[in-house]
């Protein structure tokens, strides 16, 4: 499977000159998986991927017939075979048009990458799945490969790639990162980062000039999955009060469901604690599209509960 560009064909992951972070020539042409949460719930953060990444040299190719990736955590662990199928389905429709998917949600990736990974290494496996999609008519070959947008823009165009479509630096703002669960685990499968010392985030957010700080409490899950009020309670209570103690103007999360549990978690826990917990959560392409001469409302700040009042403050307007 492989990544149409302006000059051709260019296999996933294959550089131009060997150097990570060089600009690389021709326009990536990848498949979009939105999934369910972020259009359902969150459609800003579909609107600024939509705005921003044509800015970047990505041509985004929507196709019918996606369904949830499945879910990664409760679904899987409720039947793992019909989890598997209908994720192999979803990676049939891609095959089918013979380019690689791209995520735009961490939950999505892990899915989807763990069924191409376990389908890819497991031809018994994928013998059981097929039988039940062949039932509706589809057959997957385990070719599809699958990117979160970060990975994608990181490997195939490069982080200079960022720089060149920054019209106004934010060089007021002091961003804080939440990488997440799965974004980053399993390594292996995921293949976005050192799990251990991850810098993508970081790196993104300089090459939109924002200043990236690391909070001491970064590898902590949100919660979302814990089905327990006390242990998110207290996660969240210290992930927050670290963040809190870096001054951050907001939160860079690149996931839609630790969006949630800060845009909202952070409220209730700073009510349970009787302190102000608080610092505005953002996803990251909205930040970029300011970055790229877009207004805060024209990437959806001002739907958030937790406003990022300083942002919406600084960058009212478009250029």
């Amino acid at each position: 499977m492989s990544l149409k560009t302006e000059e051709g064909t260019r296999v996933a992951g294959e550089t131009e000159g060997g150097m990570e972070g060089k600009l690389k020539s021709g326009t990536v042409k990848a498949i979009f998986f939105p999934g369910c949460l972020i259009p359902v719930k969150y459609p800003q953060m579909e609107l600024a991927i939509r705005r921003t990444l044509p800015n970047l040299g990505i041509e985004i190719v929507d196709i019918d017939g996606f369904t949830c990736c499945p879910d990664p955590i409760y679904s899987k662990a409720t039947d793992k075979l019909s989890w598997l199928t209908m994720a192999a389905r979803n990676l049939c429709l891609a095959e089918e048009k013979g380019l690689d998917i791209f995520t735009i949600c961490s939950g999505c990736t892990a899915t989807l990458s763990e069924a191409s990974h376990l389908l890819a290494e497991d031809e018994e496996l994928r013998e059981k799945v097929n039988l039940r999609l062949e039932r509706i008519g589809k057959h997957y070959n385990a070719t599809t490969k699958v990117r979160h947008v970060v990975t994608l823009i990181r490997d195939e165009l490069g982080m200079d790639a960022v720089r060149a479509s920054v019209r106004r630096p934010l060089k007021e703002l002091r961003v804080a990162v939440h990488y997440g669960c799965h974004l980053l685990k399993p390594s292996l499968i995921m293949n976005v980062d050192d799990p251990d010392v991850p810098h993508v985030m970081e790196d993104l957010l300089s090459s939109v000039g924002a200043e990236a700080v690391r909070h001491k409490e970064w590898i902590l899950c949100c919660g979302k999955a814990i089905k327990n009020d006390q242990i998110p309670y207290e996660m969240m209570k210290t992930l927050l009060s670290s963040v809190k103690e870096k001054e951050a103007d907001a939160l860079c999360v690149i996931c839609p469901s630790c969006f949630g549990e800060f845009d909202i978690g952070q409220i209730r826990v700073s009510r349970r604690a009787e302190q102000d917990l608080k610092t505005p959560a953002v996803y990251f392409f909205q930040l970029l599209g300011i970055a790229q001469g877009m207004s805060a409302r024209d990437v959806g700040l001002h739907k958030h509960r937790v406003k990022p009042e300083r942002i919406l403050e600084l960058y009212p307007e478009s250029l």
